[in-house]
């Protein structure tokens, strides 16, 4: 990966949906090798998708908390059921596994209160393997959605 590799990739975290003629003016290479740059970044992995960043609150989502997860168990069977299941909990935007203790951060979005304890006591609770869950509720979110450092 080269300087031009980087700026297209710095555009593109930007815009998603430029042009590639756009992209390539932006650059400053022609539309071929800008074209032929954007392909091999998606085919190596560089780029793994597009997509369409939404306001959370304009969709009714305003109630965001981070739940820490500890296990009763690190077995394999017991961290795969775990991470299959909350891996099918739509209000869960991040999950990540930690060294030491918790276990895990759950990054977590809901209409409201009501809806998160709902989430909290139904959903969250019940996930194969929790020993205990504690939650701590977000104030404000300073930064967000970050593009990558290139």
């Amino acid at each position: 990966m080269d300087d031009v590799d980087r700026k297209i990739l710095a555009e593109l975290q930007q815009d998603g949906r430029l042009t590639l003629t756009d992209l390539a003016e932006r650059v400053r290479i022609s539309l071929s090798p800008c074209h032929r740059r954007l392909r091999a970044l998606e085919r190596s992995g560089a780029i793994s998708g597009y997509h369409a960043a939404l306001d959370a609150h304009a969709l009714g989502l305003t109630f965001e908390a981070l739940v820490f997860v500890t296990m009763r168990a690190a077995d394999r069977t017991t961290v795969d059921a775990f991470e299959q299941a909350v891996a099918a909990v739509p209000h869960v935007l991040q999950a990540q596994r930690l060294f030491g203790d918790p276990d895990y951060l759950l990054r977590v979005i809901t209409r409201d209160l009501p809806a998160f304890q709902q989430l909290y006591d139904e959903r969250l609770a019940t996930l194969p393997g929790v020993q205990r869950l504690s939650s701590t509720l977000v104030m404000k979110s300073v930064v967000e959605n970050r593009p990558l450092p290139l």
